[in-house]
């Protein structure tokens, strides 16, 4: 009874705080939710909820190649979104093009918060030549293109390894990412180390002979995640963008398991033919997944504002 009872004051605490209530006052916001986790949800569970399995070569025809969606002349009811040059099922392939999407953003996504969190913590907090050597690399790697570093470092990738597998493949494609995502991380993680660190209670650990190491991590951590998350939930949609541009360009992940930039590569080829539907579907849930996650990046950092409430 005391756990039952323990678990329900913390889901009602939960209900009634500030950021619940900012969600629920932002039919925009909930909007995006219903979106982000609808996708989330499809890609996640795929071979579940994809009507067919679009990498198993015995169920291809020939004479389901680019077929039009099943509401126009000469679709069918078995392809909703229609087919592909291969004759797979456009929606099987766009939900598992999706799942490969988000896994490599996501993933980069929490490398990047890992490498650019603990740079900008220990370069804010330390201070000295330590601070001054990471602020130059950052400065380094911004004064290149994103895109241009993600291309070299995914070409590289590709040249070590010409037959890489599934896995190698998508982790080259997540190295080239982070390696030019980790930098605003650092930048942010930094300026608000600077602010905490010369605080009250940042200064009574100190007395208290408490380590740097415990500072960091038990201290000055904790109140420095707030612009972070905010961050990373913007930055998501840019790493997934970023994996659908490497990809339509021939340097993500292997053709055999396209992502949804390989999609629409290879729509792009027959746009002009008549076959619209081949790029247009995987770029629509495309721009959903990049859109949902901007407006809720967007709620989340006025939610974190004290300024705002």
């Amino acid at each position: 009874m005391a756990a039952s009872s323990t678990t329900a004051s913390l889901w009602r605490r939960w209900y009634e705080s500030d950021l619940v209530h900012s969600l629920l006052a932002s039919p925009v916001t909930i909007g995006a939710a219903l979106i982000w986790v609808g996708l989330l949800f499809c890609a996640v569970f795929a071979g579940s909820v994809a009507p067919h399995d679009p990498f198993d070569l015995s169920t291809l025809s020939l004479s389901d190649v680019r077929l039009p969606p099943a509401w126009l002349d000469g679709g069918s009811t078995r392809y909703l979104l229609g087919t592909d040059d291969q004759g797979r099922d456009l929606l099987s392939a766009v939900l598992h093009g999706a799942r490969i999407s988000l896994l490599v953003g996501i993933v980069s996504v929490v490398l990047s918060v890992l490498i650019g969190g603990a740079l900008g913590l220990a370069s804010g907090y330390r201070g000295g030549l330590f601070d001054a050597f990471i602020m130059r690399l950052c400065d380094v790697t911004l004064s290149f293109p994103a895109i241009l570093v993600a291309l070299l470092i995914a070409g590289i990738g590709r040249t070590m390894f010409p037959n890489a597998g599934h896995a190698i493949a998508l982790g080259v494609v997540v190295a080239a990412i982070t390696l030019t995502g980790w930098v605003q991380y650092a930048r942010t993680v930094r300026a608000s180390t600077l602010v905490e660190r010369g605080k009250e209670y940042v200064l009574a650990a100190r007395l208290a002979g408490a380590s740097s190491r415990r500072i960091m991590i038990r201290h000055v951590l904790p109140n420095v995640l707030g612009p972070v998350l905010v961050l990373a939930t913007i930055q998501l949609a840019t790493s997934i963008l970023t994996e659908a541009t490497l990809s339509f360009l021939g340097v993500g992940v292997p053709v055999t398991s396209p992502s949804l930039g390989t999609l629409i590569r290879i729509g792009n080829d027959y746009l002009f033919s008549g076959e619209w539907w081949i790029a247009l579907f995987p770029g629509l849930t495309l721009v959903l997944i990049a859109l949902s996650a901007n407006l809720l990046g967007d709620w989340l950092r006025d939610a974190l504002n004290p300024r705002l409430r």
